[in-house]
């Protein structure tokens, strides 16, 4: 599982509140906490106006660096700030993100079409002008263009990463079953192509949120999620991404689950 780190965000008072006393330490900390615990990427994302999201990126990304050499996706609703902001990472990580929305592909794949850019990986969701489709068929419309639009450009799909973009489990009618839809067509079209989520999301305004998570998270690996934005540091669910890999037949001899257990990236903390 490609495990994107989502604890480095602005949307959280106690970042944002780093990001503006500029505390380097505390997004230190974050992303030193995040890589031991067995990120793939850090997601590095300001949340603050537009006009001083390059600069306030630039400085985390930075404080990032200090501590880890992990790739970092660069988080901005902004092709804008995407096209400038991802030149202050030292490796190749993920733009965070294009969609169908607007000319988003027109200024990011480009970049990725460089051939000093050739390792960088994209975020895609499946959102489009007029929004978030309320249908599996539309949002694999969108995936459509998205894909017409990276052949253009000579992106692989394996340098994509799809968002079918998980909503609310307590507004939807149907449960997860638009999500599995769309997670199961894509994995079966392109079998080398990423698909990943914000997991949290499918939680919001329900209680013992963590039951949620943890049940979406297992159903959704089956239907071929394969990368994830999430807590890395959470062992209970780091440690349910390990199992559901081993008894999908991912993990040969659970080998990889014994190897993450012994290192102690899930189980019970040892005692002091």
């Amino acid at each position: 599982m490609i495990i994107i780190g989502e604890k480095i965000n602005g949307s959280i008072p106690s970042v944002a509140k780093a990001i503006a006393e500029r505390d380097a330490e505390v997004i230190k900390d974050r992303a030193r906490k995040q890589a031991e615990s067995g990120a793939t990427y850090i997601d590095c994302c300001a949340s603050v106006p537009e006009a001083e999201e390059v600069e306030t990126l630039k400085w985390m990304i930075e404080c990032i660096q200090e501590v880890t050499d992990l790739p970092i996706a660069v988080d901005s609703p902004s092709a804008d700030v995407l096209v400038e902001a991802y030149k202050f990472c030292n490796k190749p990580g993920i733009f965070n993100s294009v969609s169908g929305e607007g000319d988003k592909m027109d200024k990011i794949f480009p970049i990725m079409a460089q051939e000093e850019n050739k390792k960088w990986e994209v975020i895609a969701l499946l959102n489009g002008d007029s929004g978030i489709p309320k249908s599996a068929e539309d949002r694999l419309k969108v995936f459509e263009s998205i894909m017409a639009k990276a052949k253009e450009y000579g992106i692989s799909p394996n340098r994509i990463h799809v968002d079918p973009l998980v909503e609310m489990l307590c507004t939807s009618e149907d449960g997860i079953a638009l999500n599995t839809e769309v997670i199961s067509t894509i994995r079966k079209q392109y079998p080398t192509i990423h698909i990943t989520a914000a997991i949290s999301n499918i939680s919001f305004n329900l209680p013992v949120r963590k039951l949620i998570n943890w049940g979406f998270m297992v159903l959704a690996m089956n239907s071929g999620l394969d990368s994830a934005i999430m807590d890395p540091t959470n062992r209970d669910m780091l440690g349910l991404v390990y199992a559901t890999e081993a008894l999908l037949g991912q993990d040969d001899y659970c080998m990889e689950y014994i190897g993450a257990y012994r290192e102690g990236l899930f189980g019970p903390l040892p005692k002091n």
